[in-house]
Parts: C-alpha cells; sequence; structure tokens
C-alpha cells in the first residue's frame, strides 16, 4: 500500500519522500491527520509523486485535505513552476476553469425565510438555469462573447448585472489581463455562447444558508456576518466553454511534450515550457475561460439578489445583500512568491484548491487587508460550509494555498449505486434543507455519504495554521443541476 512508504511530519502533514519513485525532483507534502490518511487513495498519492517529477517545480507537490483523484494532478493539488525552467499543465487547472465559489451576506434571518423556505427555493430554481446542458437568460452573439473572454465579471457589471463594489470584492477583480480570444477554437465558442449565467450540473450549486457559529467575532464583524444571518453561496464555473478549452490544449500540450522532450510519468500531466508558444497560447485561453467563468458568476449573483428583492418586496438596502468574496479553485496564476529568501514570480498551479493570500498582501480588497483574503469551504448540502481567513503561514508553506471543499469519498456511480432505493431529497428535507434538482441521479452522486465531511477538512487547515475559521454555515435551501 502507498501510504506505508510516507513519512509523517507532523500532526496534519505527510511527506512523499523525494525517493518514492524514480523522477522525483522535489517531495509531496500532503495536509492529513490521521482519521483522512485512511481514506487517501493509491492513485492520489502517486498522482502528487508524478507532478513532483516536472521540470521547474519548486519546494514540493503538494495536495490539500480534502485530497482525492483527479485528471493528471489530484483534487486538492498546488505545485508552483519557476518562469525559465518550469512548465505549464493544463491537467493542474482541470477541465472546469476557474470553478469557484462565493459568498453573499444579508440582512435577512433564519426565520425571516423559514415559514416561506420552499416557495423561496422554487423561485430561485425557476430563476437560476441549471442542469446539464442548461441554457442561460441570455445570448451572446459573437462580439459580445469575445468582450466576456477580455472583461470578465467587468462586462457583467457593465451590462448591469451588479456594481463596481462585486469587482473589488472578487479573486484579481474578476478579471485576469492576458486573455486572447482568438486562440478559442469555434467549438468553445458555440459552447458558451447560451451557457453564460448558468449553474450547470454535479458539485456546482446555489445554497441558501445560515450563520450557525462564529469562531471569530472581530473577523466576522468586518465582513458583515453575524449568527442566524441568512446567507447565499454559488459554486459554478466556466461549463462547457472551459470544458472545451481545456480538451482542445491537452491535445496541443500532449504534442508539446514529445516535441520538447518532458519526460511524463503521466501522459494526464502533458505540458510544455513556459516560455513557449503552445503554453503561451494556452494561458491566454485559460485566462478567456478564467474570465467567463468569473462573468458567470457575477450574472447569477444579480439574478439572486433580484430574485429576493422581488420575493420580500424589499429595497436593496433593507435586504443589505452584497458579496463578501468570490475565490477561485480551478486555475494557474503567476505570482510572487518568496522562496528561500529570494523573491521570484512563479506559475502557481491550483487544481481543486483555493488560494489564502495573509492580511497586507497587496492583491487583497482594502476593506480586508487587515484580516487576510476570506477563504470559502463548501461542504455537502447535507452539513455545513466554512468562512475562513488566509494566512502568512499558508503564503510561507503553500504558495497562499488551501483546500477547496470536502473531497469525495466515493466516485459518483458508487454514490448513485448506494443511493438506491432511497429518496435523497427526503432525507434532506428532515433535517430542515429544501432541495430542488434537474434529476434524481445528481441528488444521489451528491449526497452526504459520498463526501468527507468538511468538519475534519476544515479541521486539518486550521491546525496546519494555512487557513483559520471565522464561521460555520448550515445549509437551508440548495438548488442542484
Amino acid at each position: 500500500m502507498s501510504l506505508q512508504k510516507l513519512r509523517r511530519i507532523d500532526e496534519t502533514r505527510l511527506e512523499v519522500p523525494i525517493d518514492y519513485k524514480k523522477g522525483m525532483l522535489v517531495p509531496g507534502i500532503i495536509y492529513a491527520d490521521a482519521l483522512i490518511e485512511k481514506d487517501i487513495e493509491d492513485r492520489a498519492i502517486e498522482q502528487v509523486a508524478n507532478v513532483a517529477c516536472l521540470p521547474g517545480i519548486i519546494r514540493a507537490s503538494y495536495a490539500m485535505p480534502d485530497v482525492h483523484t483527479g485528471y493528471g494532478f489530484t483534487i486538492g493539488g498546488v505545485a508552483a513552476f519557476d518562469l525559465q525552467d518550469g512548465v505549464v499543465s493544463p491537467g493542474g487547472v482541470g477541465y472546469d476553469i476557474n470553478c469557484g465559489v462565493r459568498l453573499l451576506r444579508s440582512n435577512l434571518m433564519k426565520q425571516d425565510v423559514t415559514p416561506r423556505l420552499k416557495e423561496l427555493v422554487s423561485v430561485l430554481y425557476n430563476e437560476i438555469p441549471s442542469g446539464v446542458g442548461s441554457k442561460g437568460r441570455i445570448r451572446l452573439g459573437p462580439d459580445d462573447e469575445k468582450k466576456v473572454l477580455l472583461k470578465g465579471a467587468r462586462w457583467a457589471v457593465e451590462s448591469g448585472l451588479g456594481d463596481a463594489s462585486d469587482l473589488e470584492k472578487t479573486e484579481s477583480g474578476g478579471c485576469l489581463d492576458g486573455a486572447d480570444p482568438s486562440v478559442i477554437s469555434s467549438k468553445a465558442y458555440e459552447r458558451g455562447r447560451s451557457q453564460q449565467g448558468t449553474l450547470g450540473a454535479g458539485n456546482h450549486f446555489l445554497e441558501l444558508q445560515y450563520v450557525d457559529r462564529i469562531f471569530d467575532p472581530k473577523a466576522a464583524d468586518v465582513l458583515g456576518i453575524f449568527e442566524g444571518q441568512v446567507t447565499v453561496m454559488i459554486h459554478t464555473g466556466s461549463r462547457g466553454f472551459g470544458h472545451q478549452v481545456c480538451t482542445d490544449f491537452l491535445e496541443v500540450m500532449e504534442r508539446a511534450a514529445g516535441k520538447y522532450r518532458i519526460e511524463l510519468y503521466d501522459r494526464e500531466l502533458a505540458s510544455a515550457p513556459f516560455n513557449s508558444p503552445e503554453a503561451r497560447e494556452y494561458l491566454c485561453a485559460m485566462r478567456c475561460a478564467a474570465n467567463y467563468a468569473w462573468a458567470n458568476r457575477q450574472c447569477i449573483m444579480s439574478w439572486t439578489r433580484e430574485s429576493f428583492m422581488k420575493f420580500f418586496g424589499s429595497s436593496p438596502a433593507d435586504l443589505g445583500m452584497s458579496l463578501i468574496y468570490d475565490v477561485a479553485h480551478n486555475i494557474a496564476k503567476v505570482e510572487d512568491h518568496t522562496v528561500g529568501g529570494k523573491k521570484m514570480k512563479l506559475l502557481v498551479h491550483r487544481k481543486g484548491a483555493t488560494r489564502a493570500f495573509p492580511p497586507g498582501h497587496p492583491e487583497l480588497p482594502a476593506a480586508y487587508r487587515g484580516l487576510g483574503q476570506p477563504v470559502l469551504i463548501p461542504g455537502d448540502m447535507g452539513r455545513a460550509s466554512y468562512l475562513l481567513l488566509g494566512t502568512e503561514k499558508a503564503m510561507q508553506e503553500t504558495f497562499g494555498s488551501t483546500c477547496h471543499g470536502a473531497g469525495r469519498l466515493m466516485s459518483r456511480h458508487q454514490a448513485i449505486r448506494k443511493a438506491k432505493g432511497r429518496a435523497i431529497w427526503r432525507e434532506l428535507e428532515d433535517q430542515g434543507i429544501i432541495v430542488r434538482a434537474a434529476g434524481r441521479e445528481t441528488l444521489a452522486e451528491e449526497m452526504s455519504e459520498a463526501y468527507k465531511d468538511v468538519a475534519s477538512v476544515v479541521d486539518v487547515v486550521q491546525r496546519a495554521g494555512i487557513s483559520t475559521k471565522v464561521a460555520r454555515l448550515r445549509p437551508m435551501g440548495v438548488i442542484k443541476g
């Protein structure tokens, strides 16, 4: 068993030693306590080791406590590469480019919503397009689609869907510079044209929540969070557009790996040198998809606010529905980091991992600079989600990264088999959680038993010091694809 070859560094970290397999340039580090350790798949450990073999990798190949097997990189994988000798790997970003989470606060209390919860969930389900192949309320012409790819969430705001304050509370201002629509395939354009402003399916969701516990009252006060308060969490990404971008460039990168003689221990880690034309084109396309995703979440958030205002007959000021933060968790970004006392620009791949920048970081909005970056960790639809903050220790140890969710325990097929004969929606309703989904299989795939307990995962990053807990959010109503 692969776990027997690992070395425990401390109570929250395992090391995949550099001699675990031939070709490793750095060790692997997996954030896991004894409870989470027993659920780590052998294949996931192998993937951590394979990433450690990629040229130009700096310090270590990391996996967060929500680690499970992914495409190329594990889900929960983090790796930083030198810009001179390092590579770019689409497997380190994934198919759902800039899948991410945003959290809205409100002035509503749980008791304001509970009596009308079923009705409110139905309204939101009807207003927010969801499901496999769902089509949005927006139909983008060719020129508009290019504007989305260049401007991201700013395009949505300029179109009347939100305001400038939303952009201040969005990672990277909701837009990555360096996007180039000319490198996008016609098939990707076709897939993206009708899916802007849609949740999609799988683990994507819109969730009504309430704050049931505050861990850091001072930070919660700055963020506008209090016990009993209703919040909304939105989890989605770049939809079919981003999937097609990844598909297109995996073929390009497979050829590039051979061209540049990059030794791959897994062909899913197809890569090209950072300074190669293939890598530059992929990053330009990836930024387009990231911007598409930020616009997508901005549109959904705007319609959510509108739905709440109509439903409760409240003014925007009375409702107080504002964005706390938006974070990406499938992305590769050039960032400034200090390694061995030396400041360096690195390309950081985060695949199912969240940025967790510390207090004082220049990329943070002024309102949060004294706190650190808000970190959003959704759990499964039956338990809880968490609001945390980034730390200086994360910056020193994980290139400012932490986990992105609970992490799957079962494959989707395993979950469907286990749920056979059960009414998951009724089980959730018995807990006081109202759920709407496009199909029964979605609820089966996403049932609580299919995931690790998010409380255990969050406890690891808290004890490791790479994120600190602010609040726990319990689900009330869930919309799934």
